[in-house]
């Protein structure tokens, strides 16, 4: 067996300029205000200057790889032999400290494990999903929407994030996962924490006390709810494995699901294409979903893998062990294979590729379609009252997210719940 270096075989290999294993140029920061007012124009610029993969910064000192190629990116998620998602090599040498630790580190949960450990995890987190009764679903959206509306219908303005879509979004996922709500309160509080990468090491805690108590109930009282079906699973995970599991739902559940209807109701009132169509009836919040899922992902920037070792990925030679990350916007916007019409279109990365697609696409679509028809349909004159006209995005090298999305309407009577 040779005893060569691979690093110093992969950085003696030629290379195009500005691979992320030997770039002199400073790489891109993804956390910063500058990134989230207009990714899309370091996408370009990315591209521009290093084809499919550039080097970045996911938190300052923390470097990785982001993908911006759509046909890269497929085949790193077809391909977990080498690019596995396990990140316990990468994170031995991460200060305690940073703040996107608590968010990445390893969990025993199927999105961050390989081979009979993953699919153990995969199969009860998908048949967990599996049973929610999506028909009934759509009465508890509406039961959870209407009070939320009729809370703000008579003042003639509001703020959708942080009084319709957050609460909303947050209940349904105490739904599914059969939560009381003064345990959501702290899962939330945690979920949050470690999302903004403020107080990070105490949100993880929180969340974590949080999950424990959940699972001991539902260990003690099971019910029809993703909790239970999780621990009652015949993959036999024990009340930890499960409760990183429920963790995962919240995490997903709530941020991705508020930041997909918030982002699509932008979408719908500031885009005339999309808010006299769906408004008029001519297209449905459906389509307007899945424009928003093309442009601004909820999820921008993740799927990130750990390469086993050094591999060399469109002339670049990527280094074993630091994240590899996939950029479903940059990617879905990739010139190569973008089409100019979308509606109808569902070609896109932002549910994953591969055996860590996400398990929820229904139970998904249809939270975000009846929260914005059920929204739209009481209100269906809202008007945008951004200040200067242009939104706010909270930063993060992850999401794609709105800071607040207010609006102004006719005021209005309360609906009958």
């Amino acid at each position: 067996m040779s005893t060569a270096n691979p690093w110093a075989q992969a950085t003696a290999c030629p290379v195009v300029h500005g691979a992320p294993t030997v770039a002199d140029d400073p790489r891109v920061p993804l956390y910063t205000p500058e990134f989230a007012n207009d990714p899309h124009h370091h996408y370009r610029e990315m591209r521009s200057r290093y084809g499919s993969l550039a080097p970045v910064e996911l938190a300052p000192d923390v470097p990785a790889t982001l993908v911006l190629g759509y046909s890269t990116a497929v085949r790193i998620l077809n391909d977990p032999g080498h690019f596995p998602a396990d990140p316990r090599a990468w994170q031995q040498n991460i200060p305690a400290d940073c703040p996107i630790l608590p968010l990445l580190e390893w969990r025993p949960m199927a999105s961050r494990s390989t081979g009979a450990d993953f699919v153990r995890y995969r199969q009860a987190i998908t048949a967990s999903i599996d049973n929610v009764d999506l028909y009934a679903l759509n009465g508890v959206v509406e039961g959870i929407a209407v009070p939320l509306i009729n809370s703000f219908c008579a003042d003639g303005h509001a703020d959708l994030i942080s009084q319709y879509v957050f609460p909303l979004v947050f209940d349904v996922v105490n739904f599914l996962l059969g939560c009381p709500p003064q345990i959501g309160q702290q899962v939330a509080a945690g979920t949050a924490a470690l999302l903004e990468g403020v107080d990070a090491e105490k949100g993880s805690q929180l969340l974590g006390e949080a999950l424990m108590q959940l699972v001991t109930l539902k260990r003690a009282e099971p019910d029809n709810d993703i909790t239970s079906v999780l621990l009652q699973h015949e993959a036999a995970m024990d009340d930890v494995e499960v409760s990183h599991h429920v963790s995962q739902v919240y995490g997903t559940g709530i941020e991705f699901q508020l930041n997909l209807i918030a982002n699509t109701l932008l979408l719908i009132l500031r885009d005339e294409r999309f808010g006299g169509s769906v408004l008029g009836g001519n297209l449905s919040s459906r389509d307007a979903v899945d424009e928003v899922l093309f442009n601004d992902p909820p999820l921008a920037n993740l799927l990130i893998t750990y390469p086993r070792q050094p591999i060399l990925i469109d002339e670049v030679w990527l280094p074993a062990h630091q994240p590899v990350v996939i950029s479903m916007a940059a990617c879905n916007n990739d010139p190569e294979v973008r089409s100019g019409e979308l509606l109808g279109n569902r070609s896109h990365l932002a549910w994953g590729v591969g055996q860590h697609a996400c398990p929820a696409q229904s139970l998904a679509y249809l939270v975000a379609q009846d929260a914005i028809d059920q929204l739209l349909d009481a209100l269906p004159d809202l008007r945008l009252n951004l200040p200067d006209d242009e939104p706010a995005w909270r930063p993060g090298p992850f999401h794609r997210a709105l800071a607040e999305l207010p609006v102004t309407f006719p005021p209005a009577a309360p609906l009958n719940i």
